[in-house]
């Protein structure tokens, strides 16, 4: 398929639904009300609901680590990680190597909320209304959409 570049600002947004960035911005707010049922089920926010996918991945991770993955600064994720071991999904501990250091490990409390938050999730992939290719390219182009406009902010 080839890429098409817009020539002039007469073929940009002239209104607000045709914004990208309102675009991308409504749908995450789509997004959090379709995950909404599950989340006030779980008592879960999709921002510890991401952490906890991201300990999935990978237990035992830095504060700092864990911030960059979930592209959160750690004076926004230190006190949702307090939360989640307040309710028993996760430990932290300093690291022993470098007492600096935060280690975050998911529980066995918190991989069973994982579990049944992430089998959840299939009623909100269905609410999307994409076929599996469809879902998956979106994503793809979502993903490159937002690094290429972080190295662009970097510059």
């Amino acid at each position: 398929m080839e890429e098409q570049e817009i020539s002039s600002s007469s073929e940009l947004a002239a209104s607000l639904p045709d914004f990208l960035c309102f675009a991308v911005y409504s749908t995450n707010l789509a997004f959090s009300k379709a995950y909404k049922p599950l989340f006030d089920e779980l008592g879960l926010t999709y921002p510890q609901y991401a952490t906890l996918v991201a300990l999935n991945e990978q237990s035992d991770q830095t504060v700092g680590e864990l911030g960059a993955t979930l592209f959160l600064e750690s004076s926004t994720l230190t006190p949702m990680l307090k939360r989640l071991e307040a309710s028993g999904y996760v430990t932290r501990q300093r690291d022993t190597r470098d007492e600096r250091q935060v280690r975050i490990s998911l529980t066995p409390q918190g991989k069973a909320i994982f579990d049944k938050a992430f089998c959840g999730r299939e009623s909100v992939i269905a609410a999307t209304g994409l076929d599996q290719e469809s879902f998956v390219r979106l994503q793809r182009d979502l993903i490159k959409l937002r690094d290429h406009l972080l190295a662009a902010s970097k510059q």
